[in-house]
C-alpha cells in the first residue's frame, strides 16, 4: 500500500490561519509528526491542537531549538527513518512546519532527507514574513521594488553588505541580534520606520517602533520590517 509524507505549512500562530488544505489532510492524517523542544510543548502542534481529531499516533522531533545550531543530523536521520517506517506500512504521515515549509522552515530538513524515499508533497502556509507584516498594518514592497530578506545571525559585515543600497527589508530570526540589527540599522540610515514585529498573530503579539525598543533581546518568533526609503 503507498502512503504520502505531506509537509504541512501551518502558519505564524493564529490556528485560524490554517489554509483549507493542510487542514483536511492534518484531521485525515493517522500519522502527525513535529518539532518540538528536547522538554516542553511543541508550538507547530500547539497552533494545530485545535483542529486534531484525536486517535493520531504522533511523532515529536525532539531537540534543542533556537540555538541556530541548525540542521541537527542525527536527529533528523532518526526521524526521516520513524517516517518512512509508516509509510512502508501504509500510513500517511502529516509533517507541522510553523508559517511555510520552504520559507527557512524545519520541514526542509527533512524534505532533502525523503525526497528520494517516498512520495511527498509540500502544503503551502501563510509565513512569518506575510503574517508580520499584515499585523503591522506595514506594506512592505509596491510596485518594481525589491524586497531583501536577511537573516540576522549574519556576522555585521555580511548584514550591512545586504542593507546598504536595499529597498524594502525583512530582518528575520532577530532574537538575541537585537541590539546588532538596531545598531546596524542606525549605521545604515535606516533606523527610521523600522519596526518590531513580536509573535504575530498571537495573543502576545507586540509592535513598536525598533528605535523605541530597548534591551538586546527579542523572543525567537520575532521580525524587524523596514519600509523602502522610496516609499
Amino acid at each position: 500500500m503507498s502512503a504520502t509524507v505531506y509537509g504541512l505549512g501551518v502558519g505564524p500562530g493564529d490556528p485560524e490561519l490554517l489554509t483549507l488544505k493542510a487542514l483536511r489532510i492534518l484531521r485525515a492524517a493517522p500519522v502527525i509528526a513535529y518539532p518540538a523542544p528536547d522538554i516542553g510543548d511543541s508550538f507547530a502542534r500547539m497552533i494545530v491542537a485545535p483542529h486534531l481529531p484525536g486517535g493520531q499516533q504522533e511523532i515529536a522531533i525532539r531537540m534543542p531549538l533556537g540555538d541556530g545550531q541548525f540542521p541537527k543530523a542525527e536527529i533528523y536521520d532518526g526521524a526521516a527513518d520513524e517516517i518512512v517506517a509508516h509509510v512502508a506500512a501504509g500510513r500517511d504521515v502529516a509533517v507541522l512546519c510553523e508559517g511555510d515549509p520552504f520559507f527557512y522552515g524545519s520541514f526542509l530538513y527533512l524534505y532533502e532527507r525523503l525526497v528520494d524515499r517516498c512520495a511527498l508533497q509540500v502544503v503551502p502556509g501563510v509565513s512569518s514574513l506575510m503574517a508580520c507584516a499584515g499585523a503591522a498594518g506595514l506594506p512592505i514592497a509596491r510596485r518594481n521594488e525589491t524586497l531583501t530578506v536577511v537573516p540576522a545571525p549574519l556576522p555585521d559585515d555580511a548584514l550591512r553588505a545586504r542593507l546598504v543600497g536595499a529597498e524594502a527589508l525583512a530582518i528575520i530570526k532577530v532574537g538575541r541580534h537585537l541590539g546588532r540589527v538596531r545598531r546596524v540599522l542606525a549605521d545604515c540610515a535606516r533606523l527610521d520606520g523600522a519596526c518590531l514585529v513580536e509573535r504575530a498573530t498571537l495573543a502576545s503579539q507586540r509592535i513598536a517602533a525598533l528605535r523605541d525598543v530597548g534591551g538586546d533581546t527579542a523572543p525567537y518568533f520575532s521580525m524587524v520590517l523596514v519600509p523602502s526609503a522610496r516609499s
